[in-house]
């Protein structure tokens, strides 16, 4: 092959243990003169969203060996943060993002390898493959695992939070609420919604790691495996001319990716897993990028947990490429991808291909048209983004909200704070309704450090399902959200409570102030009254000075390493010797 030098030919020189070790396998002597692929996966039999990926994998191999080079396959598994829920297995998962990134990182290093397929659909799983590629620069393509159909009578994954608030509540039966526990999740794939899993598909692709429309095809489509025999086929081409992940990778790449994920209404972990790429790359993602983007870019996607319709129609709509298409004026389409073409050349070739006529047609069956799920960028849902950033004296590096998911009554709000040092006994508070109208509950020691970064997605469920609480009440935390958490909730305060920051000195009965449109997030009274901001920056520092940080619950282990050498949560939450 020309281009980049075959580094198994190289060290097959060097290793005289490589060829018979590998003889003891399936490997024969033409097998070991062909390039050599690495098939990579989160394949496991732990949950919906990786179940399914040895499929894909098999498909993976066909492409590979029909192009004239051998696969093998590895595996290092994700746990999912559904499954991860209401207990300490949600103190592991971002935790999880750093331990798969290091294991793909061992398995193509440790052993030659020419190229790298990624198999990956959820959440912490395609953000340590991306986190991967870009720290290995091999020639890299990522294959998104698709998404989960819809369950019975459009139940997508998300609205379970909330019937169990319900349940707890007594709203709901017994029979009612294991009825729709039987029924919401009809097959494998990633969750229904714009959560973490599906926004990193779709970012997967608008970095351009991904081959063009292979975000989110619902598993139930041979278009599925197709895609994904396609990708080890096209490997080749990037070994051919040495077109690595940091050839994609660049600047300009990341910055059409932020601007893709302010027009779909994607996570807020985006802020948490981008930067964490683009670190291995050298590029600093600054907050305050996403936020100036999000200023500006419209939002066009009509998709939960935000809007209407679930994932699949999202695919049916056109997908990634459909919302490309609207932000042509917005994007640099001259940016390389793993076609060895750049965007704009991709929209051509499916333009012609006839792809954006064929989406259309899904659509029609459900009576809807593609402005419907993707609105056009004369028509969006609102004019700019999803995600804001929020500074001030409670979040001096900065916190997170996604007000497309907050009431407009709440975009500005001030109120007394209740103070939690755990998510339990914050979503006690609000199922027991102990948390009154017009608080702002705060839920601190949750951060990198602090506990490993869980989601507060159980008590954002719970207060979201209140209809008088979600109207009036706020949730501000340094832990992060669930891709699918509405309402008037913040995130990744920062410093974090256990580095000491102003949300670990906040007392019950101090006024915060919440003000989104003016990005503030401020501690504005002491004990129920306002004071000047000198005033409560001298309590601030009386009660800094009396702090004790508490001891880490964590002493070995992962969460040990883990909470020693995690960055903040605003820098991407990634482990920094």
């Amino acid at each position: 092959m020309t281009g980049r030098e075959l580094k198994s030919q190289k060290l097959r020189g060097v290793g005289s243990e490589i060829d018979p070790l590998r003889h003891g396998m399936d490997w024969s002597e033409e097998d070991l003169e062909k390039p050599q692929i690495l098939v990579e996966s989160t394949y496991g039999q732990s949950h919906p969203g990786s179940f399914h990926l040895d499929l894909l994998v098999g498909e993976v191999d066909k492409g590979v060996w029909e192009s004239g080079m051998k696969p093998a396959n590895s595996y290092a598994t994700d746990i999912c943060d559904g499954i991860a829920q209401g207990h300490d297995g949600m103190n592991f998962s971002l935790a999880s993002r750093e331990i798969i990134a290091d294991m793909v990182e061992i398995h193509a290093t440790a052993e030659p390898y020419d190229g790298l397929v990624l198999i990956s659909s959820c959440d912490k799983a395609i953000p340590a493959h991306l986190i991967a590629a870009a720290r290995l620069d091999m020639p890299t393509i990522h294959v998104p695992g698709g998404s989960m159909i819809t369950g019975f009578g459009g139940l997508t994954l998300e609205q379970v939070g909330t019937f169990a608030a319900d349940y707890e509540r007594g709203k709901m039966s017994a029979d009612e609420y294991r009825f729709y526990k039987l029924n919401v999740c009809p097959s494998c794939g990633a969750c229904q919604f714009m959560g973490t899993a599906s926004t990193h598909q779709v970012l997967a692709e608008a970095l351009g790691l991904a081959l063009p429309g292979s975000a989110l095809i619902p598993t139930s489509f041979n278009t599925l495996g197709k895609m994904a025999r396609k990708a080890g086929k096209q490997i080749k081409y990037l070994i051919e001319n040495n077109i690595t992940a940091r050839t994609i990778l660049t600047r300009e790449a990341f910055i059409n990716a932020i601007i893709v994920h302010a027009a779909i209404g994607g996570s807020t972990n985006a802020l948490l897993h981008l930067p964490a790429v683009a670190h291995e790359v050298g590029i600093e993602l600054e907050p305050e990028v996403f936020d100036e983007i999000n200023r500006r870019i419209p939002y066009l996607a009509d998709v939960k947990p935000s809007g209407k319709y679930p994932t699949e129609y999202f695919y049916y709509a056109g997908g990634v490429p459909a919302v490309m298409r609207e932000l042509k004026g917005y994007l640099n389409l001259n940016v390389m991808t793993v076609t060895g073409k750049t965007f704009g050349e991709n929209l051509k070739d499916l333009e012609d291909s006839g792809y954006f006529k064929l989406s259309a047609g899904y659509l029609s069956k459900f009576g809807l048209k593609r402005e419907d799920v993707i609105r056009p960028i004369d028509n969006p849902i609102q004019s700019n983004g999803s995600i804001a950033i929020l500074k001030g004296n409670l979040a001096p590096d900065g916190a997170v909200v996604k007000h497309s998911a907050v009431s407009k009554d709440m975009l500005v709000h001030k109120g007394q704070a209740r103070v939690f040092d755990s998510e339990e006994d914050a979503l006690n508070a609000i199922i027991k309704r102990t948390v009154k109208p017009g608080d702002v509950i705060i839920v601190r020691y949750e951060g990198p450090k602090g506990s490993g970064m869980p989601e507060m997605f159980y008590a954002t469920e719970a207060l979201a399902s209140d209809p008088e609480l979600v109207s009036t009440t706020a949730l501000v935390t340094d832990g992060r959200f669930s891709g699918a958490s509405r309402g008037p909730c913040i995130g990744h305060v920062s410093p974090e409570a256990a580095e000491g920051g102003p949300i670990a000195l906040i007392e019950d009965g101090d006024i915060i102030l919440i003000d989104i449109p003016g990005r503030m997030l401020d501690i504005v009274g002491i004990n129920g009254k306002e004071l000047l901001p000198e005033d409560v920056e001298r309590i601030l520092v009386e009660r800094k000075n009396k702090w004790i940080k508490p001891e880490s619950r964590f002493k070995s282990g992962v969460l040990g390493v883990y909470s020693k050498l995690a960055v903040s949560a605003m820098k991407g939450g990634y482990m920094e010797i």
